[in-house]
């Protein structure tokens, strides 16, 4: 080894030991005969000195090398002198006084400083991933992560899971997200695919008999990034035989609740954590991802208006829709250019408008006022509960659109207005889930996959009368307003899953090609089973209080997918596309 200790381990007992160090130059401090630098490695740092009569040898050599230079030091550990010492560092009370300092590697100078942080452009930090990671902050988040994955995987392991990685070379077959595709040498023309999550291989793997199996899993989804999302995640993925929703959900939440107990500066707020079926959810929240942190619960003001001549609310009631509201405490006095800034908010949710009632004192006010009674003006005071000083913000659209454009307006409020609770991490179940929703076009499509099991033999008689309304054994794992992951009780009978397949216009033919090896499988005993997939990188983030999935990841790209480091995606060889039966028909994008 090229050192016998590391940076961060010296105490006040090995005071007067011969020690070798080795690492990076964080600091470097020349007082003419004496120089010091910190010299830091994954463990810590360690103050080093040279007196240029004393070490002459090691004294020349520090006072050549800079910030970042990889170097090796002999010496011995000594207290630091009286009135030196830095109680800031584990390894405050002592220094190494270098007998010997050897050069291992010189450094360019960084593209930004490593010994502070310093905020620097994402994109840069990323070229110089490697420069990055020195940085306290990026390690401790390494650190974190692989702290948060062990201590799982010791969990999963005690209560009888087998880990068993499944293969990353799959059918294509996008259900959700588009698949990123692998062209095969061997097969011309034809295609692997890289998994969006191995769904199917999980319910395989019950079918024989595995009756218990984690993995923490490489997914890939070529959908448009964004702050909690990114082309390649990893997840935990979890299945068991012989279980319904209660089961995996008891054994999800008891792993989160420790794991948020160990690595987590605040507990949770509410232990066991509450549960909300998914129409709760989008009536009081307006979205099923709800942020506990805060009230401000939608209210619906529709049998309010139901008879008004207000024509914006009238419409929207006589057409089947709803009047939804917030109340935005303290906020009657807002500004054109923060209520013009709520609109758009909604607008891109699909609502027409925003209609808004400042609570002054007794009176009222909106420019829609005079559209309305004063009884409607009092039942909206009533309704809503609003007291002098608040807001009232409308919406009158579809149930679904008046619903979800408010929780869309909730949430941000909730952080810009600093609404949110700050003692405590707020945990929930969202489940009973819809099993099927229309499509743009019309026709069907499964709410979260299309192996997710009906709730009752009533939701599967809906299928033919009401299928909107069928609820499914779905449900998901949410923190802080933040899905950090889903699961379900899983169709196990051939007949059941091509039944689901043919409400979402997937004939027996079309189901066959793409799901051949699980539909077969059903038939061989398959047992009834279920599990979950939480985002391993949405824990660390929500553990590690950043909103930046990137943060988390050791190599990330940008937000279109671009890898600065390794200047991926690039061209290859014509030959490698000869040989793989393949040619660029149009020039590449040269999007970053």
């Amino acid at each position: 080894m090229l050192r016998t200790r590391t940076c961060g381990e010296l105490r006040a007992p090995d005071a007067g030991s011969a020690v070798t160090l080795a690492g990076w130059v964080h600091t470097r401090r020349d007082h003419g005969n004496v120089t010091f630098i910190d010299l830091r490695d994954r463990y810590g740092i360690t103050q080093v000195v040279a007196h240029a009569t004393e070490q002459p040898a090691a004294h020349a050599a520090l006072k050549d090398v800079r910030n970042e230079w990889v170097i090796q030091v002999r010496g011995s550990v000594r207290p630091r002198p009286e009135g030196t010492r830095n109680p800031k560092l584990p390894t405050g009370d002592l220094e190494v006084v270098a007998s010997e300092v050897t050069v291992l590697n010189e450094s360019r100078t960084p593209p930004f400083y490593v010994n502070e942080e310093t905020s620097v452009e994402e994109t840069l930090r990323w070229k110089y991933r490697y420069v990055d990671l020195r940085r306290e902050r990026s390690k401790d988040l390494m650190r974190l992560r692989h702290e948060v994955v062990a201590f799982i995987r010791e969990y999963m392991t005690t209560r009888g899971f087998w880990e068993i990685e499944t293969t990353n070379l799959i059918r294509s077959d996008p259900t959700g997200a588009r698949d990123l595709v692998v062209p095969s040498r061997y097969f011309p023309g034809k295609f692997w695919a890289l998994p969006q999550s191995p769904q199917q291989l999980k319910q395989i793997l019950m079918v024989g008999g595995i009756d218990r199996y984690f993995q923490i899993a490489r997914c890939y989804r070529d959908e448009d990034p964004r702050a909690d999302r990114t082309l390649e995640h990893t997840q935990l993925d979890v299945e068991m035989s012989f279980v319904e929703p209660k089961d995996v959900m008891a054994l999800a939440e008891d792993l989160y609740t420790r794991v948020f107990e160990r690595f987590a500066s605040k507990p949770f707020k509410q232990v066991p954590w509450p549960r909300l079926t998914f129409e709760e959810a989008v009536r009081r929240f307006g979205t099923d991802r709800p942020d506990l942190r805060f009230g401000m619960e939608l209210v619906d003001l529709t049998d309010v208006f139901r008879a008004t001549s207000f024509n914006a609310f009238r419409s929207a009631i006589d057409a089947g829709g709803a009047v939804r509201a917030i109340v935005v405490p303290g906020k009657a006095e807002a500004t054109r250019k923060e209520v013009d800034g709520w609109g758009a908010i909604v607008r891109r949710k699909g609502a027409k408008g925003l209609a808004q009632f400042a609570m002054k004192g007794s009176e009222v006010s909106s420019q829609v006022a005079k559209f309305l009674t004063a009884a409607e003006l009092e039942a909206l005071r009533r309704g809503t509960g609003a007291t002098a000083g608040d807001l009232v913000l409308a919406v009158a659209d579809t149930y679904d659109v008046a619903s979800g454009s408010l929780g869309a307006l909730r949430e941000h409020l909730g952080q810009a207005l600093g609404l949110a609770d700050a003692s405590a991490h707020h945990a929930l179940w969202v489940h009973e889930f819809p099993l099927v929703q229309r499509t743009a076009e019309g026709g069907w499509t499964f709410a979260h996959n299309p192996f997710c099991g009906p709730l009752t033999d009533h939701d599967i008689a809906l299928l033919d009368t009401a299928p909107e309304k069928a609820r499914s054994k779905q449900y998901d794992l949410v923190v802080d307003g933040r899905e950090l992951g889903g699961g379900s009780v899983r169709i196990h009978r051939r007949a059941m899953q091509e039944r689901v397949f043919r409400q979402m216009g997937i004939g027996t033919e079309e189901a066959r090609t793409r799901f051949g090896a699980l539909l077969d499988a059903l038939e061989y005993g398959a047992p009834p089973h279920g599990g979950i997939a939480p985002g391993i990188d949405r824990l660390v983030m929500t553990l590690a209080g950043t909103e930046n999935i990137r943060e988390v990841q050791a190599f990330p790209k940008t937000q279109t997918g671009y890898d600065p480091m390794l200047e991926a995606p690039a061209p290859v060889t014509d030959d490698q596309l000869q040989e793989l039966g393949l040619r660029v028909v149009a020039p590449p994008d040269e999007r970053r």
